[in-house]
C-alpha cells in the first residue's frame, strides 16, 4: 500500500519552507492566482490553459510556463496508487481561497478518492493580525500541521459548488454562504471580500481602490512604490501580490498628484471618497473574475449584493 503523502502548497516559498522542516512526501506547488482573470470550470483542460495564458500575457505581459504547469499536474497521475493522503496548505485570504476551491475541484475532476486534509492559517494566538503559513515559526507551522482537519464529503461538495459559481454568471449565489458556517473558517470573509471588489454602486470604487485612496489621504506617502508597500501590508482578506496591487494603483493615477516627494489626493480623489460621482467607468478596470467582468456589476452596500450596471441592466 502507498505510504507517501502528497503536499499541495500555495506557493514555492512555502514548499521550500516545508522541505527545510523535513516534511516528507511529494510536493505539488500551486503557482496560479485564479482570483483574477477568466477561468473555466474544467481545470485540467486545454481551454483552461488557453484562457489563462491569454490573460497573463494581456494583463501582465507574462508567459505561463506550460512545461512546469504540466509537470506539477502530472504528480496527480495515479494518485490513488502513489499516495495515502493529500495535505492542502492554503491560507485565510481570497487569493488562497479561490485557488483552494480550484484544487479541491481538480481532485474531484480527477476522481481522486484519497483522504484530503487542510492546513490553514489566519489568526494565531498571542499574535496580532492575520498570518500566512510561511510567516509562522517552525513550531507554529508544525502545530498547525498537527491540527489539520480532514475534509468531509460536504466540505468537498461545497468547494466544488462554489468553484462552479465562480466560473458562472451569477456571483450573487455566493451571498447565502456569507452567513453560513463551514469548515473553511475564513470562507465567508473571503466571499464578502470578493463581492466588495466590484465597483461600489455609489462611488464606483472597489473596496481595494477605496482603501488605497484612504491610505494616501491619511498617511505621508512618498511615491506609488511607497503606497504599494503600505497596500501589501494593509489589504485585509485579499492576499494580493505586488503585481496585482501595482496594476490597481496605476489605474488610480487620475486621483493623485505627485510633487515634492509626496503623493497626495487631488480634487477627483477627494470627490471619489465622498461619493460625489461614480468613477467606475473612468477608472475602467474591467478585470474578469472567473465568469464575469468587473464592470458588468456593481456592489450595492444596502442590498449587500451585486446589481447590474446601468449599461447592462437590460
Amino acid at each position: 500500500m502507498a505510504d507517501q503523502v502528497l503536499h499541495i502548497s500555495n506557493g514555492s516559498s512555502l514548499t521550500s519552507y516545508l522541505k527545510e522542516l523535513e516534511f516528507t512526501g511529494e510536493f505539488l506547488t500551486w503557482h496560479e492566482m485564479l482570483c483574477e482573470g477568466p477561468t473555466v470550470a474544467g481545470i485540467d483542460s486545454d481551454k483552461f490553459l488557453e484562457v489563462r495564458k491569454a490573460f497573463f500575457k494581456e494583463t501582465y505581459d507574462l508567459e505561463i510556463d506550460e512545461a512546469e504547469l504540466k509537470k506539477e499536474f502530472s504528480k496527480l497521475d495515479g494518485a490513488s496508487e502513489k499516495y495515502k493522503e493529500i495535505i492542502l496548505w492554503f491560507e485565510y485570504d481570497l487569493f488562497c481561497h479561490i485557488n483552494l476551491l480550484a484544487v479541491i475541484s481538480l481532485l474531484h475532476q480527477r476522481e481522486i478518492k484519497l483522504p484530503v486534509f487542510l492546513v490553514s492559517s489566519g489568526r494565531v494566538k498571542n499574535l496580532s493580525g492575520l498570518k500566512g503559513l510561511a510567516e509562522l515559526s517552525p513550531n507554529q507551522l508544525v502545530s498547525h500541521y498537527e491540527k489539520r482537519f480532514k475534509l468531509s464529503k460536504e466540505d468537498k461538495d461545497l468547494a466544488v459548488s462554489l468553484w462552479r459559481t465562480y466560473n458562472g454568471k451569477d456571483h450573487n449565489l455566493f451571498v447565502p454562504q456569507l452567513t453560513k458556517k463551514s469548515s473553511f473558517l475564513y470562507l465567508s470573509n473571503c466571499l464578502k471580500a470578493h463581492l466588495e471588489r466590484f465597483p461600489d454602486s455609489k462611488t464606483g470604487l472597489s473596496i481595494i481602490e477605496k482603501n488605497l485612496l484612504e491610505i494616501v489621504r491619511d498617511n505621508t506617502i512618498k511615491s506609488k512604490y511607497h503606497l504599494l508597500g503600505y497596500a501589501l501590508n494593509y489589504q485585509g482578506y485579499y492576499g494580493y501580490g505586488d503585481l496585482q496591487l501595482e496594476r490597481i494603483i496605476n489605474k488610480l493615477d487620475m486621483f493623485f498628484t505627485e510633487e515634492n516627494e509626496r503623493l497626495k489626493l487631488n480634487r477627483k480623489g477627494h470627490e471619489a471618497l465622498l461619493g460625489i460621482h461614480n468613477f467606475a467607468f473612468e477608472i475602467h478596470d474591467n478585470i474578469q473574475y472567473g465568469g464575469i467582468n468587473a464592470l458588468d456589476y456593481q456592489y450595492n452596500r444596502s442590498l449587500k449584493k451585486l446589481v447590474k450596471t446601468d449599461l447592462n441592466a437590460h
